[in-house]
């Protein structure tokens, strides 16, 4: 059922069972958990998608793989700065939309520090909900500064309007899929043909939030659109490692079977997945592809090595 996937004995318990690419999860805060339970619960990858850049930056290379965005760009009061989980140093106020380095608060001295320190992407808050937001020429100087440093900008965007401007402004990702307001179809297809990606992020919702993100994110996905599994880690009481929700909230947007699992396993914002590594799930895949993700969230992460391929 999953082309992705082969069978195989894990040495260290002689237990057989399905050997899969790495997991990631695309959007994670590693400042507000323990991560260490990650590779246990099957996530070898994780993209930090707001934190300090300096503290990431020291991160070693064991599990779980981390890339990471650095600091929140925004402008003074806006969103998350002054929250109580948004301590000082992973918030970057933008005060100038120039793009010359050096300049003070400026959009692209903001984007080079992060990038300095390592980072892979740019996170931008353009939420409207909670405050002021970056300018219309400071939104497009910050696109433009991580274009000339190689980096991708992920956007969370919210509130009216803010989706159209980070597809305006050429945002190669939204950190959450949009959930406040169902949106036009014309615009989705904008958006999946423009290349654009979605983090899912829909177990961290519910009620109306969480019907309308899960509408939204169907729309996108069959439209062609490019969507990553992602649960906002750290924001609420949502499980370290593969979580079965968001898994099943992902189905029930439409995406089954190989297009779950590419969700969970793109190495996005890197160009190949992690080397020496995979997902082990016991047992075979299910025959029946509703019962796909919950298979899925019982992985865990093991070395390539502890793996031998069966027939």
């Amino acid at each position: 059922m999953l082309a992705d996937a082969w069978a195989v004995r894990r040495t260290s318990t002689s237990e057989r069972g399905t050997a899969l690419p790495p997991a990631v999860d695309h959007h994670v805060h590693l400042h507000l958990i323990d991560a260490s339970g990650l590779p246990r619960r099957g996530i070898a990858g994780v993209l930090d998608l707001g934190g300090d850049p300096v503290a990431l930056a020291r991160r070693s290379a064991g599990l779980p793989r981390t890339t990471f965005a650095g600091a929140f760009l925004t402008v003074p009061g806006g969103y998350p700065e002054g929250r109580s989980w948004a301590p000082p140093e992973i918030v970057r106020t933008v005060t100038d939309a120039s793009r010359h380095p050096g300049v003070p608060g400026g959009a692209r001295t903001a984007v080079d520090a992060q990038a300095d320190a390592g980072a892979r992407v740019i996170k931008v808050a353009l939420h409207a909900d909670a405050g002021p937001v970056l300018s219309d020429g400071a939104l497009e100087s910050v696109v433009a500064a991580a274009g000339e440093r190689g980096l991708p900008v992920v956007a969370h965007a919210q509130g009216p309007g803010q989706v159209e401007r980070a597809l305006a402004a050429g945002v190669a990702a939204l950190a959450h899929t949009p959930f406040d307001a169902p949106l036009p179809r014309r615009l989705v297809r904008r958006a999946a043909d423009a290349g654009q990606i979605w983090i899912s992020t829909l177990d961290i919702h519910r009620g109306d939030a969480r019907t309308t993100a899960i509408g939204n994110l169907r729309s996108f996905a069959a439209h062609g659109g490019r969507v990553l599994y992602g649960t906002d880690l750290g924001n609420g009481e949502l499980p370290v490692g593969l979580n079965r929700r968001e898994l099943l909230a992902l189905q029930e947007a439409g995406l089954r079977g190989d297009d779950l699992l590419a969700s969970l396993t793109d190495p996005w914002p890197s160009a190949h997945r992690a080397d020496g590594v995979a997902t082990f799930v016991a047992g075979p895949p299910p025959t029946d592809s509703d019962d796909i993700a919950t298979w899925l969230s019982r992985g865990t992460v093991v070395t390539a090595e502890e793996l031998t391929r069966v027939d």
